[in-house]
C-alpha cells in the first residue's frame, strides 16, 4: 500500500459541503444521538405525513424500522417536487452504445414518461405490493420502469441484462414476479444481445402474467398474444395523470438479488424511507454534488450501485445523471473519456477493474480528450490498488480531482466507508473513514473483537 498522503485540493475545500471539523461533529452526533441526527437528514425528503418514530432497532430480534408512521413516495421525491424549479433541466442524459446517439430527458419529460407507464402498469393489473421484474439494457426505459413502480407502490426487481434465462427464471420464481419488462434486444460493443428470447425461456413455467417489450433495435422478437405488449403501443394512448401513491415508510421499495457467485442468489429487500434518505445523503456528501453538476456513474442498474447512484440518489437531489449503454472499450478504450468530453462531465464514478484495463492501454487515449470539466473521481465495486489509484489521479484527474474510494452497498443500499472530498486527506488504496452512523469493527475469524481495534 502506498504511504503517500494527498491533501484536499484548495478548490474542493473552498466549496465542499463538509470540511473536516463538520465531519467530526456530524459523525459524533450520528453515533451519540442517532435519533436527532437522522431526524435532521430526513428533512431532505418531502413527506405526505411526518414520521412518529425515527428508529426502532432491536439487534437481538433482528428487526430495524426507520421513520415509522411516515408517508412519502419515491417517484414524487425524484420527480414531482423538482418540477417547479427544474422542469426543463436534464434529469437524464443517455449515451448509446453507438457513439453518435444520445438523448437528453428533462425532469418534466421524465415525469411524463413515468406517470404514463405507471398507468400502463395499472391497466395490466399491477397493483401496490406486486413484484415487477425488469430485465433490460442500460436505456432510459430502465430508469422509467423502476420509477413507475415506485409511483404506484409496486416492488421492482432488476435483473442484470447479462444474466442467462435460467438466472432470470430463478429470480422470477423466488420473487413471484407478476410482470416482466424487457427489450427485444440489447447492444453491447456493437453486438446484439437477445433479451426477449432469453425472457421467453425464463417465463416458461412461472406465474408471469404480462410482459412489456421495448423495441430498442430492429431485431425481430416473438410476441405472445394476451401476454406480451410493446412499450410504445401501450404508452401511446395512456394518460400522463397518475398521482403518486402515499407509501408507508417501511413499505418494500425493491428486491435486488446477490450475484450467486458464492451460492444461491439471495433477495435483499430495501424499504422506502430509510433507503431514500441514505441514498440521497450519500450521493450529496460523498460526491460533493453541487447544483449544475453533470454526474456520471458507469455502473449497470442491475447492481445496487446503479439503483442508488444512477437513479434514486441523484434524482432525489435534483441532479443530472448520465446513463451509458455500452462498454469502456468500444469503439476503443477511450470511450469513457469521449463521453466525459462530449457531455462535460464533472463527477465520474467507475470500477477499479475498468481503470486498470484502460491504464494498460497507455496515457494517450486519455490525453487527447478534454477532461478539464472533471472535478471529482470515484471508484466502486472492489478495493483499488495503489498503482491504479495513482494513475487515475495523475492521468485522468491531472492531480486536481479528489478520489472517493467507496466501500459496501448491496446489503446496506449505500456507501458505508469513504473519504469525503472536503474533509478527508486520501491515501492510495485506503478507503479512509466511516460514513455517518457507521461504526466499523475489526474481528477475527470467530467474530471476536480484535484487541486494540477501534470503531473509529
Amino acid at each position: 500500500m502506498s504511504e503517500q498522503i494527498f491533501e484536499i485540493p484548495a478548490s474542493t475545500k473552498a466549496k465542499a459541503w463538509i470540511d473536516n471539523a463538520t465531519y467530526l461533529k456530524m459523525y459524533q452526533e450520528s453515533v451519540d444521538d442517532p435519533k436527532t441526527f437522522w431526524d435532521k437528514q430526513a428533512e431532505r425528503l418531502d413527506w405526505f405525513k411526518k414520521w412518529d418514530n425515527t428508529l426502532d432497532w432491536d439487534f437481538n430480534d433482528a428487526h430495524i424500522r426507520w421513520y415509522e408512521g411516515g408517508k412519502l413516495n419515491v417517484s414524487y421525491n425524484c420527480l414531482d417536487r423538482h418540477l417547479e424549479t427544474r422542469a426543463d433541466q436534464a434529469a437524464l442524459i443517455w449515451e448509446s452504445d453507438d457513439p453518435n446517439i444520445d438523448k437528453h430527458i428533462t425532469y418534466n419529460q421524465l415525469h411524463d414518461h413515468v406517470a404514463r407507464l405507471a398507468n400502463v402498469y395499472k391497466s395490466l393489473g399491477v397493483k401496490r405490493g406486486d413484484r415487477v421484474m425488469i430485465y433490460m439494457p442500460m436505456i432510459p426505459e430502465l430508469a422509467i420502469a423502476c420509477l413507475a413502480c415506485t409511483r404506484i407502490g409496486a416492488v421492482h426487481s432488476v435483473v442484470f441484462g447479462g444474466f442467462s434465462a435460467e438466472a432470470l427464471k430463478n429470480r422470477i420464481l423466488d420473487c413471484e414476479g407478476k410482470m416482466l419488462i424487457t427489450a427485444n434486444a440489447g447492444i453491447r460493443g456493437g453486438k446484439s444481445v437477445p433479451l426477449k428470447q432469453n425472457a421467453d425461456a425464463a417465463m416458461e413455467g412461472t406465474g408471469t402474467e404480462s410482459c412489456i417489450v421495448v423495441k430498442h433495435t430492429d431485431d425481430y422478437c416473438k410476441m405472445q398474444s394476451e401476454r406480451d405488449y410493446f412499450w410504445h403501443e401501450e404508452m401511446a394512448g395512456v394518460s400522463a395523470d397518475c398521482p403518486a401513491e402515499e407509501m408507508d415508510a417501511e413499505d418494500p421499495l425493491f428486491i435486488l438479488y446477490t450475484s450467486g457467485s458464492t451460492g444461491k442468489p439471495k433477495g435483499v429487500m430495501h424499504t422506502t424511507a430509510g433507503y431514500m434518505v441514505y441514498a440521497s445523503m450519500t450521493h450529496q456528501y460523498t460526491f460533493d454534488y453541487q447544483e449544475g453538476d453533470i454526474y456520471w456513474c458507469t455502473a449497470d442498474i442491475g447492481w445496487i450501485t446503479g439503483h442508488s447512484y444512477i437513479i434514486y440518489g441523484p434524482l432525489a437531489n435534483g441532479a443530472t445523471t448520465l446513463m451509458f449503454e455500452g462498454v469502456p472499450n468500444y469503439p476503443d478504450f477511450g470511450r469513457f473519456w469521449d463521453i466525459c468530453d462530449k457531455h462535460k462531465v464533472n463527477i465520474f464514478y467507475t470500477a477499479p477493474t475498468a481503470i486498470r484495463a484502460i491504464a494498460k492501454e497507455g496515457d494517450e487515449l486519455v490525453n487527447k480528450r478534454d477532461l478539464s470539466s472533471l472535478r471529482l473521481l470515484g471508484t466502486v465495486g472492489e478495493p483499488i490498488n495503489p498503482e491504479a489509484w495513482l494513475w487515475y489521479n495523475r492521468v485522468v484527474g491531472h492531480g486536481k480531482c479528489p478520489i472517493v474510494d467507496t466501500w459496501w452497498q448491496t446489503e446496506t443500499g449505500g456507501i458505508m466507508i469513504t473519504p469525503l472530498p472536503g474533509a478527508t486527506r486520501t491515501k492510495p488504496g485506503s478507503a479512509t473513514r466511516p460514513f455517518f452512523g457507521i461504526q466499523p469493527l475489526l474481528v477475527d475469524a470467530e467474530g471476536n473483537e480484535l484487541e486494540g481495534a477501534s470503531r473509529r
